[in-house]
């Protein structure tokens, strides 16, 4: 396993067995228009969400090491496929793929509605602890009133940087020890 948990794959297949259902209606609005056509059986967005994220992985894998074997049927193993099709590869591309494996679990957090996985992360900029999702801008931005960019306006980064930096950060920690 790599540097990371299987948090990815737990929430991966959260998703799957609780998100992709659409949500139920009340009671309270029954009163209102029928449509015309009946909603699909299956929350459409996340399931793209899902396939995009196992696509990347595959794709990943297939590009960084081709003989990794056969795609596992279940969804949720693709992490550890790639962990294990990849453990030979240099501490920088086991660096990019946990990145990668972090920024998607970041990623089906957010899909499902949780933005406070984003807080625990030091900001790549000045290093503190608060940053907070922009779902507008879907970007992370830092709290810090001092963490600007030249305009004076807050720092944001992309959950790609976010990722980055926090397992660049875990791989100082491992080497350090």
């Amino acid at each position: 396993m790599g540097i990371g948990d299987d948090t990815a794959a737990r929430r991966l297949r959260l998703l799957a067995t609780e998100f992709t259902t659409p949500a139920r209606r009340g009671s309270a609005e029954v009163a209102a228009a029928r449509p015309a056509h009946p909603s699909a059986p299956l929350n459409l967005g996340i399931i793209d969400h899902m396939r995009a994220a196992v696509a990347e992985v595959v794709g990943q894998v297939r590009e960084t090491a081709p003989d990794a074997g056969p795609r596992p049927e279940d969804d949720t193993a693709v992490y550890a496929w790639w962990r294990d099709g990849t453990a030979h590869l240099d501490d920088d591309a086991q660096q990019a793929r946990e990145a990668i494996i972090y920024r998607q679990s970041l990623e089906h957090a957010i899909a499902m509605g949780d933005h406070d996985v984003i807080r625990p992360n030091l900001c790549p900029g000045c290093g503190c602890v608060g940053l907070m999702w922009d779902r507008l801008r879907r970007h992370v931005a830092c709290v810090n009133r001092y963490c600007v960019d030249d305009l004076g306006l807050a720092r944001t980064w992309t959950l790609a940087q976010v990722a980055h930096h926090h397992v660049g950060q875990k791989m100082l920690k491992k080497s350090a020890t």
